[in-house]
């Protein structure tokens, strides 16, 4: 039997526990793989009961996970409770989504599941207590740190209509800025080829690599890193074999017969990557991170604490990220 997919719990007072209620009710409807939740049972049986809904759970070790998956949710417990009430974080919701992950991490790092898939968390609560890192991505990196060295994680919204990686991911415009160097154009591209061919089938991944500045900065009237920092990333990547072009105006890059032509979008900052798969899959679009020695996906939404409890969540993203983490899984 395969492996199970970890699922983090995420913010407890978020949609993290709808949508996945949701998707495991659905689960022979949409041929879901296995997975067990890393959370607190009490507090998804209490959620379940408010939104109605008819949920037998299993409380199991992640080697028992696959065997009950069809009969019930499996729940791994960390030893965390979580009495947060939907929409209102309390001082539970950090440590019990801090343990859900880290648990996860160590369960796939020991061979006891296949990957990891994050619920959403919420940034802000976390900071409250003490979290030092910009996200979920750069956390996942420390925990993925082996002898000292932690590896360079990088952020991919997928979907089948669209692929992007920013290159500079939660810091300001003006720190992005400063960040963005052709050396970190380069590593980036590098582990984004890396991994969609390990995963994604490609023999030779397309790359797209957008400009920094309007219409790529036409020819340096409008600003010259587009000259000085990227296009030399795009010919040391060429150079090494690496099927890059750019720098491409990110205007003209994202209309439909343009996303044809590559299989990802590299963008110098967040929201240039980010907005256009939002428009285009904002129900489908799954976060994954490259460059771990583990697979991680998760839902390309926030924890929608507004509507926590309320019935309202759609479990596609979920699905999205669940699906795409065992097919990455059964290429390793």
């Amino acid at each position: 039997m395969a492996r199970p997919l970890a699922l983090t719990s995420g913010e407890p007072a978020g949609i993290g526990p709808d949508i996945t209620l949701a998707a495991w009710q659905r689960r022979n409807e949409l041929d879901l793989p296995p997975f067990y939740l890393l959370g607190d049972r009490a507090a998804l049986a209490e959620r379940a009961k408010a939104l109605g809904l008819a949920v037998e759970f299993a409380d199991v070790g992640p080697d028992e996970a696959a065997s009950a998956f069809s009969r019930a949710l499996p729940v791994v417990a960390t030893g965390k409770a979580a009495t947060a009430r939907p929409g209102a974080p309390d001082d539970t919701s950090a440590a019990a989504a801090l343990a859900s992950i880290r648990q996860a991490v160590a369960d796939v790092r020991s061979g006891r599941a296949a990957a990891v898939v994050t619920n959403p968390i919420a940034k802000n609560v976390l900071y409250r207590a003490g979290f030092r890192h910009p996200g979920h991505t750069e956390f996942l990196a420390e925990l993925a740190a082996s002898g000292g060295a932690t590896p360079q994680p990088v952020m991919m919204l997928w979907s089948p209509a669209l692929a992007v990686v920013p290159v500079t991911i939660h810091v300001s415009v003006r720190e992005a800025l400063a960040q963005l160097s052709t050396d970190l154009i380069v590593s980036t591209a590098r582990i984004v080829v890396a991994d969609m061919t390990a995963h994604f089938g490609l023999k030779a991944p397309r790359l797209a690599i957008a400009g920094l500045n309007p219409h790529a900065g036409e020819d340096g009237t409008l600003g010259m890193e587009d000259i000085e920092i990227i296009a030399p990333a795009v010919e040391i990547l060429r150079r090494g074999g690496v099927d890059a072009r750019g720098p491409l105006p990110p205007d003209t890059m994202f209309h439909a017969a343009a996303r044809k032509t590559y299989d990802c979008a590299i963008c110098p900052l967040h929201d240039q990557a980010l907005i256009p798969i939002k428009t285009v899959a904002f129900e489908d679009a799954v976060n994954v991170t490259l460059g771990l020695p583990f697979i991680r996906t998760s839902p390309d939404h926030g924890t929608a604490f507004d509507i926590a409890g309320t019935g309202k969540a759609n479990p596609s993203s979920l699905v999205a990220a669940l699906r795409l983490a065992a097919r990455m899984a059964s290429s390793s």
